[in-house]
């Protein structure tokens, strides 16, 4: 039920040189457990702790032919049509014309795997494993079938809740500290492979933090021990016994097991499991701005020593960053005391951190680091929509910045209706953007909208132009716009060549 994902690899080698070594005083290294004769007493104290879970749903038949059904071809395939008059030489429709009886609702089933984590029944599972099931059957080890209810499910971490009603208590397992792993420690995995039934393989951690693409709270864990199909929702061991990751996706050109699965961190799933039984769904700290990466061009830009940190491309208004007198263009280098490496970093950390907490929060603004208190909020479920206002700009004559390869104008409602700008819009219109410039290399293109240069607003196109040339008198290699298009808002850096006026053609 997993769809497939393909991750791209590259590997390089370092070689070190040394013409003289001399005695330094090295930290003591970390001691790393050995490899054990046998995995079959934990595996024998782990398994009762593992399920199966086989989950069914009532499909309806589509169309009103019995029979089979015509497969799904791209729009205006010939294909389509040459199964449809294929299916009716093979189902022709009654004597009178009127077609045969509907076939029946198929059922549809999916098999994977859980763990117990409370003896009094409660299951955990990845919500893939069940989603859209309208029927749940968990089995011990022992070969108990058992019906199971849903308690919760998140779909933007793939973790789902069940609850059983047992007649004896359950063999629950424990959550172990995920980030305590490290590349390199020993491994169980424990499942349902291919629907066969409790199997236990051994393997290593090979890597943590993963960005798989899979979500925006993406920090799987690497391992090489055997998953497949089937193993979805199982648990991830460490040699304590205790469970670090739940099994959840692998990659495979094939749909087998090539050594490269990964797990949803055992200290994720903790925290989304508890909001899944106390509230049924998964409550989330929430933060209120668009990030973007720091790429070094940007860091260039803003004085920054390296391109670090989440990019504050907006606000939003009434949320928690604005109420902390967070803006666009303030760069996030530390959240509660964690450091904002990466963009990506900064969704997850936010979400596992407890709603209403006043949390510290770095960011570089105007050339030097400011701290502020922001109190995290819960994340909405819907982004409300900022009320419209009429824009009154005079229209103007159009105004060219050759030397990054735009046309400015302002916003007049014709523009607005031209290139469907919010009402609410403001800033300077691009017209225009000259092939190979700076401007058509970053992707701008007519319709996109500059709503600041250099983290200062601007408002008409003379205000562009200014600041433009107040960054090239600095010597600057590069000039750093805020841009709405129609995919949202994005801080985009701009090279300052040299000025070159365009020909008439």
């Amino acid at each position: 039920m997993r769809r497939s994902m393909r991750l791209a690899v590259r590997g390089g080698a370092v070689l070190l040189a040394a013409a003289l070594v001399l005695p330094v005083a090295m930290p003591p290294l970390a001691q790393a457990r050995p490899a054990p004769d046998s995995f079959a007493d934990l595996a024998a104290k782990l398994l009762p702790g593992v399920v199966n879970i086989s989950s069914s749903q009532t499909v309806p038949t589509r169309g009103d032919r019995q029979g089979p059904e015509v497969p799904v071809f791209p729009p205006g395939s010939p294909f389509e049509q040459f199964f449809r008059d294929f299916l009716d030489r093979n189902h022709p429709p009654g004597q009178h014309g009127e077609r045969t009886p509907q076939a029946p609702p198929r059922r549809m089933q999916s098999l994977g795997s859980g763990f117990i984590i409370d003896a009094a029944g409660i299951v955990v599972t990845n919500n893939h494993v069940i989603d859209g099931a309208d029927e749940i059957t968990v089995t011990l080890q022992d070969n108990t079938s058992l019906k199971a209810t849903l308690v919760g499910r998140d779909e933007r971490t793939d973790i789902a809740v069940l609850k059983v009603t047992p007649e004896k208590p359950l063999a629950a397992l424990a959550f172990g500290d995920s980030d305590r792993s490290r590349v390199g420690d020993w491994v169980l995995a424990i499942g349902n492979p291919f629907g066969l039934g409790g199997s236990v393989t051994a393997g290593i951690v090979s890597a943590r933090g993963r960005d798989i693409q899979q979500g925006p709270y993406d920090n799987f864990i690497q391992t090489d021990a055997a998953i497949n199909k089937g193993n979805s929702g199982g648990p991830l061991f460490n040699m304590d016994g205790e469970v670090i990751g739940m099994n959840t996706a692998i990659y495979s050109p094939s749909g087998g097991s090539i050594g490269i699965g990964f797990s949803i961190p055992s200290n994720l799933t903790k925290t989304v499991v508890a909001q899944l039984r106390d509230f049924g769904r998964a409550k989330r700290g929430w933060l209120g701005v668009k990030i973007q990466q720091v790429s070094p061009d940007i860091a260039e830009s803003m004085g920054l020593k390296e391109a670090s940190g989440a990019l504050v491309a907006s606000v939003e208004p009434g949320g928690p960053a604005a109420t902390a007198n967070l803006r666009g263009g303030d760069v996030i280098l530390k959240f509660d005391g964690q450091d904002v490496k990466e963009m990506r970093t900064l969704p997850r950390v936010v979400a596992e951190t407890a709603i209403g907490r006043d949390v510290p929060v770095t960011v570089w603004r105007d050339g030097h680091e400011v701290t502020l208190t922001a109190k995290v909020g819960e994340l909405p479920d819907d982004a409300k929509l900022a009320s419209a206002t009429p824009d009154k700009s005079a229209p103007a004559r159009p105004t060219e910045l050759a030397s990054l390869g735009i046309t400015l104008a302002p916003i007049t409602p014709e523009a607005r209706d031209r290139f469907q700008i919010g009402q609410d819009q403001k800033g300077v219109l691009i017209t225009d953007v000259a092939a190979g410039t700076p401007a058509a290399d970053r992707g701008l293109k007519p319709g996109d909208v500059i709503v600041e240069v250099q983290q200062q607003e601007v408002n008409t196109p003379a205000d562009v132009v200014d600041k433009v040339e107040r960054v090239r008198k600095t010597d600057r290699r590069s000039v750093l716009m805020l841009i709405q298009g129609q995919d949202g808002p994005r801080w985009v850096p701009l090279s300052l060549a040299t000025d070159t006026k365009r020909q008439p053609g």
